[in-house]
This record gives C-alpha cells, structure tokens and sequence, in this order.
C-alpha cells in the first residue's frame, strides 16, 4: 500500500502501539474528534505518536518516531464519544512539522528506517519462558493478572507485541520499546526491564 507523506497525529501518553498490534481508543476532545471525522472519510489512516516535554526536534512536544495506524472499528456511545481500534502499519521518523487543521497536529513522516514493518520481519529469536517468567512476576507484585493461557497460545511475534503494548510501563519504556530496531531487540529490552523492575520492587540493588 501507498503510505501518505503526511499524517494527522492523535498524541496519547503512554499508549503503546506497534505495527501488527491493535490499539482501543476512545475519542471525546473535539480536535481528535475532528481528526477522526477527518480520516474516516480518507483512508482511515492515522498515527500514534507519544507526547514528550522536550521542546525541540522536527515536531517540538511530540517523540520524534510514531505509528502509522488504520481505523479497523469505529463505534459512538451515543454522549458525542467514538470508540475506534487501531491497527499499526509501520512505524515512521517524523521529519518535519505539517499545517495542523481543526485544532489536531500533522507531520511529515519518513518511513524508510522502518521498512520491515510492512516488508515482513523474521520472526524473533529470544527465551520466550524467561520473558513471561519476568512479566507475571512484575504483574504479581503489583498486584496484577495476565492471562497466561492466552500468552501460551500466542505466536512469539503476538507475544512479545500484546505484552509490549499491554505492560504497565512508563512512557519512556514504551517509547524505547517502540523504537528497538527489530522485535528480537524489543524482546530483550522487555524481558530486561521487568526483570530490573523484579529485582527493584524485591529491594535488591543493581550495581553496574
């Protein structure tokens, strides 16, 4: 498919999504409101790009890498809401910024170090046990479920995606998680965050 030079960016923090995955949102300020008027009559194509503090690069307020996403459902609650799930394309670097239109931002994406995203990637090779042993060890402390008969079912791609964009991290992590090279890398990064966030919560000290 063609994917557009220039993309409306719907900016939610510490939402993870990742090419293959799909994302639940639900709609209520007037500019995404706007912005998702806008793209379900072109294309349905959106992006997912976190917002950040920092006040410079191409986009000054937003991470300089995002998600392109396509509208896959689309609902309204009847009180002016929309519920839509998006799936992820490709991941893109933001080159530059875009006239905005109705309140919502636009950029200019370069989707050219992300070229596996749509070519198809090799599937990943990473310890598939140790990553759900350090997840539902995290999960537990905390005081969370997973549901690990679904994890066990799940492909290694789907695993290492769903527990990317489901995990109860920072948007920091989810940022350099979003932007690990390949999904081999994504797993280890994963697997060493909760691994770190195990031994944190445990009260053992990390040196280095």
């Amino acid at each position: 498919m063609e994917l557009p030079a220039i993309v409306p960016v719907f900016a939610v923090p510490g939402a993870l999504l990742l090419p293959g995955g799909r994302l639940p949102l639900t709609v209520f300020e007037p500019r995404y409101l706007a912005l998702t008027d806008h793209c379900l009559g072109a294309g349905r194509l959106l992006a997912l790009v976190q917002p950040t503090a920092a006040g410079d690069g191409p986009a000054p307020g937003l991470y300089s890498v995002g998600c392109l996403a396509r509208i896959v459902a689309f609902g309204e609650t009847g009180d002016g809401r929309y519920l839509i799930t998006c799936q992820g394309l490709s991941r893109f670097r933001i080159t530059a910024e875009a006239e905005g239109r109705s309140g919502y931002r636009r950029v200019m994406a370069d989707y050219g170090p992300f070229v596996t995203d749509m070519a198809g990637e090799a599937d990943p090779v990473f310890d598939r046990r140790r990553l759900i042993s350090a997840v539902s060890a995290c999960l537990a402390q905390n005081g969370l479920a997973s549901d690990m008969a679904k994890l066990e079912a799940s492909s290694d791609r789907e695993l290492v995606t769903t527990l990317a964009m489901a995990a109860p991290l920072s948007p920091e992590e989810k940022q350099a998680l979003l932007e690990a090279p390949t999904i081999t890398d994504r797993a280890s990064m994963m697997t060493a965050i909760f691994e770190m966030a195990v031994l944190a919560e445990a009260g053992v000290t990390i040196r280095h």
